[in-house]
């Protein structure tokens, strides 16, 4: 079938009047597959691909991370879903990056009659459970005990370099218990987390990191496609009514730092502690979360946004704990929307847990126990036990690097 090309300049003024551009273009009945290749100088500046199918579906994204994707009925390219082709579609293009001299583009849209066969996938084994590091043994109460995860994490699916299999053997090498897969701005990693779940013996929650230009957050749960061009208010309401949790990520990170507003109420969970947070002497953050929230406790989430490997930010630094019925999905997400999170460095690292009135310092000799009105109490033994108030504590060191932290 014959090819549609889209080609020109964008300049600052295009991304300036509108960041998000459509490219339409249809797909007779009968293709069995289509395939859509972006060109652009990348030294030059950044464009994000994507696409609606019919009915203004939404079919796929993946940022910078691709220059091209394929979709057939069966399957598609990671990041995208498979699915009827006929009809009207829109190639998405985000104006990221364009410079002074503006920034020339090619989209190339190739229709086939038959579809090609997928791309071979290599499953990685199991990590044996002797090979997993040894549960931290930690304060329950009856019915329900705290797993530790982390709620930030991305696969070939968007801009990470694993598949959802190696990226859940990761976790579970890590001595995780959960692990939120929040690929930017799609679901197609989502129909294959319960797999590879079972296979690696860990608990992969769905997520998804609604991206723009203007901020980020994780929306969490098999909620369906949570659409990034309305507003931060949408992103909520929509979370809220799927059974979901919305938490703004990183808000203070470099160039995606939180900026966007929302109208009447804000989510209440917010990550607090990202990797960004480099020097944990420094209060921003911890500033930021005192005035996000009027007369309303803050859940305080972490994430270690891994991408891959070689970044040096494994899954689990820091250590998000959730305190469940159960480590699944649904028990997970239950206990998250009723704030019962805790946050440390590593698994291995002070521990400050609270349940109900009651707050517990772990591995926290020498520290002090800061509250939410400033008062400050020294700990000097590795496991104490103190009355809890409202809002975000925290646990620091004689230097005032914050160690742990609980809502």
């Amino acid at each position: 079938m014959k090819g549609v090309v889209r080609s020109g300049v964008w300049t600052m003024e295009d991304r300036a009047a509108s960041v998000l551009r459509p490219l339409p273009f249809e797909v007779p009945r009968h293709a069995g597959a289509l395939t859509v290749s972006l060109d652009y100088p990348r030294g030059a500046g950044v464009l994000d691909l994507g696409a609606l199918g019919p009915g203004g579906a939404f079919r796929g994204w993946s940022g910078g991370a691709r220059d091209g994707f394929t979709v057939t009925e069966e399957w598609a390219t990671p990041g995208y879903l498979p699915g009827r082709l006929a009809g009207d579609w829109q190639v998405l293009l985000r104006l990221h990056r364009v410079p002074p001299d503006g920034l020339p583009f090619k989209v190339r849209v190739d229709l086939s009659h038959r579809a090609p066969a997928p791309p071979a996938e290599e499953v990685p084994d199991p990590l044996p459970i002797g090979d997993r590091p040894v549960r931290r043994r930690l304060p329950a109460r009856e019915g329900a005990r705290w797993f530790a995860g982390d709620l930030h994490a991305h696969t070939v699916h968007s801009d990470g370099s694993l598949g959802v299999d190696e990226l859940a053997r990761l976790a579970a090498s890590r001595g995780l218990d959960f692990l939120a897969v929040t690929d930017h701005n799609t679901v197609s990693h989502h129909a294959h987390l319960p797999e590879a779940a079972r296979r690696q013996s860990v608990t992969l929650l769905p997520g998804q990191e609604v991206t723009t230009d203007l901020g980020h957050a994780n929306a969490f749960g098999d909620i369906g496609w949570v659409d990034f061009r309305t507003d931060a208010g949408s992103w909520l309401a929509h979370a809220e009514s799927a059974g979901g949790v919305l938490s703004v990520n990183h808000p203070l990170a470099a160039d995606c730092a939180w900026e966007l507003p929302f109208t009447g109420r804000r989510p209440r969970h917010a990550e607090v502690w990202h990797h960004s947070w480099f020097d944990r002497r420094h209060g921003a953050p911890l500033a930021w979360a005192d005035a996000w929230l009027d007369g309303e406790a803050l859940v305080p989430l972490g994430g270690s946004d891994f991408h891959r490997p070689e970044e040096g930010r494994p899954p689990g630094q820091p250590t998000t704990w959730v305190l469940a019925e159960e480590n699944t999905p649904e028990a997970l997400l239950a206990a998250l929307a009723a704030g019962r999170t805790a946050v440390s460095p590593d698994l291995a690292g002070p521990l400050l847990l609270r349940d109900g009135e009651e707050l517990t310092a772990l591995d926290a000799e020498n520290t002090v126990l800061v509250r939410p009105d400033g008062e400050r109490t020294v700990v000097r033994q590795r496991h104490a036990v103190f009355p809890a108030g409202e809002g975000l504590h925290r646990l620091e060191r004689y230097d005032c690097e914050t160690v742990a932290l609980c809502g």
